[in-house]
């Protein structure tokens, strides 16, 4: 199964943006991996967004 560059590509800066990991350990992540890292961000994203 082949996924679309540009989600590729966007899945891959939230991570790095948010983690700081290297990009050969985002890519190197199944895609559900990736995009379970991607959900938890933005719930982390949006509880801090409430908090203040």
């Amino acid at each position: 199964m082949t996924y679309a560059p540009d989600s590729i590509y966007e899945e891959v800066a939230y991570v790095a943006y948010h983690f700081h990991w290297p990009l050969d350990d985002i890519l190197d992540l199944e895609h559900a991996q990736r995009l379970r890292y991607v959900r938890e961000i933005a719930q982390i994203n949006t509880r801090l967004s409430e908090e203040r």
